[in-house]
């Protein structure tokens, strides 16, 4: 089994390279799909409205933005909560498809949370700032938000250097798609 860690920065298009690179070669996880799930779950938003004494759970996301944004050690009281159950959930994946031959891990804090070690290939998904904020801002975001966030991730020349691959995701899709295929046709 090789295991493919995806990883980037903010808003750097790392799903839709995860999407591309396990469509019919292997199974994909998505650290953000945890995440999102989790925000689902009564008992999680249970514990954050006792932890930053919210009133109630409608718009608790937007809640937590607003959190962060006035104190940004509520972003890392969030981390201490979400990362744990994050990579419990990746190592049940793991154990699930051990016998695939590809399988593929987006995980967007891969070099920040130290995880290189759990991966064959490490495939660093590129896109200028410029970009990546345009995007960020499509999916409802604001640019406050997308500043602390992108300050808070190690920079792309520092996380390259524990990359086996660098995709530059600023083109259309074809391109993308064929630049995945061929690193994928080195391993096969």
């Amino acid at each position: 089994m090789k295991k493919i860690g995806i990883t980037g920065s903010i808003s750097s298009g790392k799903t839709t390279v995860s999407k591309i690179l396990s469509a019919g070669k292997g199974p994909f996880f998505s650290a953000d799909l945890v995440v999102k799930k989790l925000y689902q779950k009564k008992s999680f938003k249970k514990k954050i409205l006792k932890i930053f004494k919210f009133r109630n759970t409608k718009n608790i996301k937007k809640s937590l933005k607003q959190k962060i944004l006035e104190n940004k050690n509520n972003l890392k009281i969030m981390e201490k909560i979400i990362h744990p159950i994050v990579r419990d959930e990746m190592k049940k994946f793991i154990k699930r498809n051990k016998k695939k031959n590809f399988i593929f891990l987006e995980i967007p804090l891969l070099i920040e949370s130290k995880l290189m070690k759990n991966f064959d290939k490490i495939i660093f998904v590129k896109a200028s700032k410029s970009i990546r904020l345009k995007r960020f801002k499509k999916k409802g975001g604001s640019k406050e938000l997308f500043t602390m966030l992108n300050k808070k991730q190690l920079s792309d020349a520092r996380k390259i250097k524990y990359c086996d691959h660098i995709i530059v995701n600023e083109k259309n899709k074809k391109t993308l798609k064929k630049n995945l295929l061929d690193i994928l046709k080195l391993y096969e």
